[in-house]
């Protein structure tokens, strides 16, 4: 994640567990915006400032007690969204999201929305450079990696090894958690159901951010059931 990406190319930063198919049923569900942070105390900073919105995301893994909703698309799912924004802050996704300052275009996936995030890349910018940005080395990312790839490069390719690999990073995951006390552990048994189901979604590329100055550790990811996109 902390490789240097030049300047003048499409970027695409990968997080499946969970930050970005988190997101990706955020819009499913109406959201309209999601401001992404760098950090919990960035997120907490912006919900001060932009009291209307909702104050999403993990440290650690797990849900602070000060925020609405946790880094869990299960519990995205079932969630009130309808018109709300949202500041999601995460240990991985949205920081990786945010350090990439001068991109031709700045997009989240998931598997979630990885058909349609390569079909946007193709349709607005066919021909530019393309890097694909795994925020954690656990096999779902690199596993949606490929996938996406693959689908850039014109081919077809089928889902069950990116379910596999989702299903691989998920046992990474819980074996990286078993040391840890009981009430730390990250419990992926919810979520599980709804990171495999990977698309295809019928999204439409979204306006570009609110008019307003943002701050260098901001960005925001705009979309009405579209790829989850950030312009800088």
């Amino acid at each position: 994640m902390d490789a240097e990406v030049p300047p003048g190319t499409v970027v695409v930063v990968i997080d499946v567990i969970r930050a970005f198919t988190t997101a990706a049923v955020a819009f499913e569900r109406g959201a309209t915006e999601i401001l992404c942070a760098a950090t919990s105390e960035a997120g907490r900073d912006l919900r001060r400032r932009y009291p209307d919105c909702l104050l999403v995301g993990e440290t650690g893994g797990l849900k602070p007690a000060d925020f609405d909703v946790g880094n869990s698309p299960f519990e995205m799912s079932t969630a009130r969204l309808r018109g709300r924004r949202l500041v999601q802050a995460t240990s991985n996704g949205t920081r990786g999201l945010v350090r990439h300052r001068d991109p031709v275009a700045l997009l989240a996936a998931s598997a979630r929305n990885a058909a349609a995030t390569a079909r946007w890349i193709r349709t607005s910018h066919a021909g530019a450079p393309c890097t694909l940005v795994c925020t954690g080395r656990t096999a779902e990312d690199l596993a949606c990696a490929r996938y996406l790839s693959d689908l850039l490069q014109g081919a077809e390719p089928g889902r069950a090894e990116l379910v596999a690999g989702i299903t691989r990073g998920a046992a990474e995951h819980a074996r990286a958690y078993a040391s840890q006390p009981e009430s730390g552990r990250l419990d992926l048994s919810d979520d599980l159901p709804v990171l495999l189901r990977c698309g295809p979604v019928r999204f439409r590329h979204g306006r570009r951010g609110p008019r307003r100055s943002r701050r260098p550790d901001e960005r925001v990811q705009k979309g009405s059931r579209g790829p989850i996109t950030s312009r800088g």
